[in-house]
């Protein structure tokens, strides 16, 4: 009956939120969305910033610069100093989470069959907004390390990607898989960007939630180590996973004339991100409260982390297999000869929730994958969850 744009014909959901339809059942629990710890809100510092931020009331109601706010710009340019990569305000723009600095660069860079490389498994938001721009979609693996930067080049170097466009990474507690690429694998894929002119979309939402192991520097930071490649990275991160993702602050670091298009787009889709959270965010970060409320979050998470990676084992055994995270939300796991979508199926009946691992993949996807967030439940809800997994997998094997 309608005309729809060919990506809108028959258009694919986000298969994470297709699951929080379960959230309102009682007693249910998640591993599911990403979604951080409500308990851990910092309630009391974000009201504090609130007040001091409505102190200038026209600043919160008005119309602000499609670019953000410039009281937040230079907190975020001091917080980007403080993870050791430097920008200026005009290789910055603020987006309604970071979400918004993807669909923003992909309007501006990429055209319909231009290739885009991805890790697979990937975060599938990501791959809905490349298939919604018609991308062609080619998948480099991961491992223990992250991405496989070494098959990258392999593949690169004998012609089986032709002239990438970008490739998009999480390389610090990847989203599904909770791997950190190393420092080496980075320099080298900072070294192949540069010879073979393609960007680099770095995506750092989980980066501060570090609560084990040695701090590697992102992608961005390590730029000042290889000759020329700051000028093919994009970065992006979010208040969403360490603050709150209610306040939709996100923000990107690009070269200036790639931020001044992404400018141009975003005048198109919001005009500019609201200006109130802008201000709470900026007084939230002059404050000094993130600082302070951070290590707060990450020990929690590691608390969680460990209990659920020992549920697992106790309960599962040799039927589970997975790497632990040294920070981050996911826990990415298999259980080989298990469909994880018939697991679903035996653990919604018993109330727990995961997101099958096939939602990760572009192509081949691997049906015995699954991924656990263990950051929103408590210490005894992702012990009971995991239990109950555990019955869900006894009821699939018995059948």
């Amino acid at each position: 009956m309608y005309a729809y744009t060919a990506p809108f014909q028959n258009p694919a959901g986000s298969p994470i939120r297709e699951l929080f339809k379960y959230l309102s059942e009682p007693g249910m629990i998640s591993f599911a969305g990403g979604y951080p710890a409500s308990d851990l809100f910092d309630i009391e510092g974000l009201r504090a910033a609130q007040a001091r931020a409505y102190q200038d009331p026209v600043r919160c109601l008005q119309y602000g610069p499609t670019d953000g706010l410039p009281s937040l710009k230079a907190q975020l340019v001091a917080l980007m100093a403080k993870r050791g990569a430097s920008c200026r305000p005009q290789e910055m723009l603020v987006t309604t989470g970071s979400q918004q600095g993807l669909d923003l660069l992909l309007r501006v860079l990429v055209d319909p069959g231009d290739v885009v490389l991805t890790e697979q498994p990937a975060y599938p938001a990501t791959l809905q907004a490349l298939r919604l721009q018609q991308a062609r979609i080619v998948t480099v693996p991961v491992d223990g390390g992250g991405l496989d930067v070494g098959r990258l080049a392999s593949m690169l170097a004998s012609g089986v990607v032709a002239r990438p466009k970008l490739l998009y990474t999480v390389p610090t507690f990847a989203n599904p898989t909770g791997a950190t690429l190393t420092r080496e694998r980075r320099i080298e894929l900072l070294r192949l960007a540069v010879q073979y002119k393609f960007l680099v979309v770095e995506d750092d939402p989980y980066g501060d939630l570090r609560f084990a192991g040695e701090a590697i520097p992102s992608m961005l930071a390590l730029t000042d180590q290889v000759d020329g490649s700051r000028d093919w990275v994009v970065h992006f991160s979010s208040l969403s996973k360490v603050v709150a993702p209610g306040l939709r602050i996100g923000w990107t670091v690009a070269p200036a004339e790639i931020a001044r298009r992404c400018v141009v787009a975003k005048q198109t889709v919001d005009l500019c991100t609201t200006p109130w959270s802008q201000a709470i965010a900026a007084e939230y970060l002059a404050d000094g409260a993130l600082e302070r409320h951070l290590p707060h979050i990450s020990a929690a998470y590691g608390v969680k982390n460990g209990a659920l990676c020992r549920a697992l084992r106790a309960g599962l055994g040799d039927a589970i297999a997975f790497h632990q995270p040294e920070g981050g939300m996911f826990v990415w796991a298999r259980m080989p000869g298990v469909d994880a979508d018939e697991l679903l199926k035996r653990a919604i009946e018993r109330k727990v929730i995961f997101v099958p691992g096939k939602a990760f993949f572009a192509d081949q996807p691997d049906t015995a994958a699954l991924r656990l967030s263990f950051a929103a439940p408590g210490v005894d809800a992702i012990e009971e969850g995991a239990r109950r997994l555990k019955q869900a997998y006894e009821a699939l094997s018995l059948l």
